[in-house]
């Protein structure tokens, strides 16, 4: 009898999705994955090579991310998926035993490799570290995502910079189709389902209304765990992104989890709520942190900036977050001014706060059922701008 508890409480809990509130069309909801609950919507600090830039992952975690997202392409050159795995997977690798997300590789193989050569079968290209030959089709993202033991994998898409011919949309839509259905049988084949774990279609079509749906509806048909939105935020006004969210949004499975890929703004995260998307991710808040932009509540504060070199104030009061709370303008303007690595220990901290404490207040909003006015006083804080320069008295 003890032996059948041990397997029983051996066995990962399925990948769910549970819709708990709506407001508008904004969602309310829970990610259930075998590294814990994702409350949604959600925001997930990227952390490309096993690490998000920075930070401990303690910080990371009592920031309040339930997620963390990790780069197909980056890890599966160096040190190797294969290496992880021998190493006890992802999870254990990098210290974060919570959920944790991996892309597909296809963004990076389009924008950073070499020399790369498309074809039904798949991409090869050539490392932008050392030029050697590899080759990434949909079978392989899958294994690769396996390998490293993420809770949350996507499909290998197709995904082109905008404006593009409609010619060009629609093919790169239907060949990341087809490329859907075959990541889902090797996700089926590796037993994913079977650990807990989830796979994500990927909506393709650019800015082509018709061909978003089309892929919408036909992703829908495959047995995903979730699906996401691709192919924006890469060049496009925020206006078109918007917009072929109102249009796709409505297209997409309601029971399953909506996830706007490398989106982005804290702007552009309040605005996509209110279109009905569930999980986001962006580099932006680490990469600005380390060029000394700081986010607040009371939009963006630029601490290269001269006006702070003699500012005594924190860049946020009311903060729970030491960073944000307990360092002077001054001090984080001279840490900027003389490249010293604590800046962007520092000021990252605070953006990846901001950014948790944005969506706990979205989730909040949601489950209160007045997210309209709170989207409304957020832009409207925002829209202020930051306090006026300290004066000595």
């Amino acid at each position: 009898m003890s032996e059948n508890k041990t397997e029983q409480a051996a066995t990962p809990k399925p990948f769910n999705f549970t819709l708990l509130k709506t407001d508008g069309m904004a969602r309310r909801g829970e990610i259930t994955t075998p590294h814990g609950v994702v409350r949604t919507p959600a925001f997930m600090p990227v952390g490309t090579q096993a690490t998000v830039k920075s930070m401990y992952p303690q910080q990371v975690r009592d920031l309040g991310a339930d997620v963390v997202l990790g780069n197909t392409y980056h890890l599966m050159l160096r040190p190797t998926a294969e290496r992880i795995a021998k190493l006890g997977g992802l999870h254990k690798f990098m210290g974060w035993n919570h959920t944790i997300l991996t892309d597909s590789g296809g963004f990076q193989v389009m924008s950073l490799a070499q020399l790369r050569k498309m074809s039904e079968k798949g991409v090869t290209f050539r490392s932008h570290h050392d030029g050697s030959v590899h080759e990434m089709s949909p079978e392989r993202s899958v294994e690769i995502q396996g390998l490293l033991g993420s809770d949350i994998q996507m499909q290998l898409d197709e995904c082109i910079s905008l404006p593009a011919e409609r010619a060009e949309v629609e093919r790169a839509m239907q060949l990341s189709l087809r490329w859907a259905e075959r990541s889902r049988n090797q996700f089926e084949e590796m037993g994913g389902p079977g650990k807990g774990q989830g796979l994500y279609g990927i909506v393709q079509g650019g800015d082509v209304p018709e061909l978003r749906i089309e892929s919408a509806q036909r992703l829908g048909e495959l047995p995903m765990e979730g699906y996401s939105v691709g192919g924006l935020a890469v060049g496009e006004p925020q206006a078109v992104m918007l917009k072929m969210l109102e249009i796709t949004t409505p297209a997409m499975p309601v029971d399953k989890p909506r996830y706007l890929m490398g989106v982005g703004t804290p702007e552009d995260i309040l605005e996509s709520v209110a279109r009905g998307i569930d999980q986001f991710d962006c580099v932006m808040p680490t990469r600005a942190g380390r060029h000394g932009l700081a986010y607040t509540r009371y939009g963006k504060v630029n601490l290269r900036n001269a006006r702070h070199q003699e500012d005594p104030r924190p860049l946020d009061e009311s903060s729970n977050c030491e960073a944000s709370r307990d360092h002077s303008r001054a001090y984080l303007h001279h840490l900027v001014r003389v490249s010293e690595g604590l800046a962007a220990m520092l000021i990252t901290w605070n953006n990846l706060a901001y950014y948790q404490t944005l969506m706990q207040e979205i989730r909040d909003a949601i489950d209160a059922g007045n997210f309209e006015e709170f989207r409304q006083k957020t832009k409207a804080d925002w829209a202020r701008g930051d306090i006026e320069p300290y004066v000595w008295s």
